[in-house]
């Protein structure tokens, strides 16, 4: 009986989306065949395959994207013999439909060999839920059985037990970076100064806009202790001055203290964090980086191109510094459309460190300047950008962002006092040395990506 969709793709390149199909078509019940060798860089068992095409598939799902040519512009030979016995089967078994190519890229022409264009291509290029919706009404129109339990799924138990079994844990000394940024210096009090309304309060901020402060309503926040007071307005000279003026320590904000009236712990701790905050935006924009508004409200900073963005030189932590430096870029050229530009974006936090938590995005210009304003086309840019990067390539991102950041005293710091005081950020995210490495199998494959896009799409798809 046919029951098994077959999925025909390239390895190791488009292996990522394959896995996700068959993860997707397993848990809702479909009977699915992969090239699991190929997915671990093995050898293709053509005899294997054969008997899968001619005597169980009932859909040959033919992943179609650039990956199924060589660099001569020839279909590669696994792809080729795959998609002829499929037409030899099809024609053998008067099968309506039997292959579905599945239109992974924009780019993918659709006449790459004779015959492609000759069949409907369901699109994915775009948004693979919506072209995983699409596939579904398909296979429900053509009536494609489902296993009576769902939860026998012969791929799921090799993924598990093989797959990731295979890549193993092994003794290896490595680097690893995480995502927090630690301040490392700055001054040793934090003041707090309450108007006697919001009004007073604004005349005060913009008197002191020299220095990083935080304003919210009628309380500025500060690590000058001697703001400038003095408004004139009309030939007339006089003093705003504040009703209370609060101090605290940092071990005072990080451990805690007892209060019964304003400001208790937690409104200083909010205070602190939303001055921090201000302060880490003024670093970026002395920078000369400008900002986009994420999904989620928050602001993520990006170089623009004010010229020819050359690759940015910075060392490995630890590394010898006498060595050759690392290149990277943060910014260039993507195809026609305009720029694409690494960006960062911070949270602040004061556990386990005080300082920020960064986390990488991929934006997208039309002339180095002014953001792509069509979510959708933007999404469809991250997701063709940013298929190849993995984690060495988001890690040289982020290490070459924050180098680009240094002053001429090669810090990244800002003065955020009129007597000079200075907040000094770690030349790199916080780090660690593991005893233990991962063996990944010989596959492109990045099992984070996918689960990322697990998570995005399962809502509209089940």
């Amino acid at each position: 009986m046919r029951d098994t969709l077959f999925i025909s793709h390239a390895t190791p390149e488009d292996n990522e989306f394959a896995i996700w199909l068959a993860s997707r078509l397993e848990m809702l019940g479909y009977k699915t065949w992969i090239d699991k060798e190929g997915l671990l860089g093995g050898e293709k068992f053509w005899e294997t395959i054969q008997n899968v095409i001619r005597d169980k598939a009932i859909k040959v799902l033919f992943v179609y994207s650039n990956n199924i040519c060589d660099n001569s512009g020839n279909l590669k030979n696994g792809i080729y013999k795959e998609w002829s016995y499929a037409e030899s089967i099809a024609a053998q078994y008067s099968l309506s439909d039997f292959i579905i190519p599945l239109h992974l890229e924009a780019t993918a022409p659709y006449n790459v060999f004779i015959g492609a264009n000759m069949i409907n291509h369901i699109p994915f290029e775009s948004n693979w839920a919506d072209g995983f919706k699409q596939l579904l009404k398909k296979l429900e129109k053509d009536d494609i059985p489902k296993k009576k339990q769902v939860a026998e799924s012969s791929f799921s138990e090799w993924y598990e037990n093989e797959y990731i079994s295979n890549c193993s844990i092994i003794p290896k000394t490595e680097l690893y970076y995480t995502s927090w940024w630690q301040i490392y210096k700055l001054p040793s009090v934090f003041y707090m100064y309450q108007f006697h309304n919001e009004k007073q309060a604004i005349e005060i901020q913009k008197l002191n806009d020299k220095i990083p402060i935080s304003r919210q309503s009628n309380i500025i926040s500060s690590f000058d202790e001697y703001l400038n007071y003095t408004v004139i307005r009309n030939d007339d000279v006089f003093d705003v001055e504040p009703e209370s003026v609060f101090k605290f320590s940092l071990s005072q904000i990080i451990e805690g203290f007892d209060s019964d009236i304003f400001p208790q712990q937690k409104d200083v701790e909010n205070f602190f964090k939303r001055l921090l905050t201000n302060i880490i935006v003024q670093l970026f924009r002395r920078k000369g980086l400008w900002k986009t508004e994420l999904s989620n409200k928050k602001y993520a900073f990006y170089l623009p191109l004010y010229q020819d963005l050359k690759p940015i030189k910075f060392h490995y932590a630890y590394s010898d510094l006498k060595k050759a430096p690392k290149r990277k870029t943060i910014a260039g050229k993507f195809e026609k459309i305009g720029h694409w530009h690494y960006a960062l974006s911070t949270q602040t936090v004061l556990f386990p460190i005080v300082g920020f938590s960064l986390k990488s995005h991929l934006i997208f210009t039309t002339d180095g300047f002014k953001i792509v304003d069509d979510s959708k086309k933007a999404h469809s840019y991250r997701r063709k950008k940013g298929k190849r990067f993995f984690n060495e390539e988001w890690r040289d991102m982020m290490l070459a962002f924050l180098q680009y950041l240094k002053d001429e005293d090669n810090e990244i710091k800002i003065i955020v006092s009129k007597n000079g005081d200075a907040l000094h950020m770690k030349e790199y995210p916080e780090n660690f040395w593991s005893e233990v490495g991962y063996h990944d199998p010989k596959t492109f494959m990045s099992l984070e990506k996918i689960e990322n896009y697990v998570e995005e799409v399962e809502e509209d798809i089940l």
